[in-house]
């Protein structure tokens, strides 16, 4: 969890530890988000996995100005990560 919470605050561009909380309660939901779309399978060293949590992160901290674009692309990530063989349990 520590790697992936440096991956985001790389990727939000913050340097200060003030908002570590916030910031793992959004990889959290992130992944339990997926895991709700059926992406069962979310190892935290994935690279498609960390993007989707990436754009949940910047779509959800603060208030950025592309929210929606940012929505979109979070939903199409989370969408094929849930088609996609070796992401879910789905025969």
């Amino acid at each position: 969890m520590d790697e992936l919470l440096a991956k985001v605050k790389v990727a939000l561009r913050i340097v200060t530890d003030a908002f570590d909380g916030e910031l793992t309660d959004l990889i959290n939901a992130a992944l339990l988000d997926m895991h709700v779309a059926g992406v069962t399978d979310a190892e935290m060293t994935d690279a498609l996995i960390i993007r989707a949590v990436i754009t949940y992160c910047k779509m959800n901290f603060g208030e950025p100005d592309q929210y929606d674009q940012l929505k979109r692309s979070y939903d199409e990530q989370k969408a094929q990560l849930g088609m996609a063989d070796g992401y879910t349990t789905w025969s």
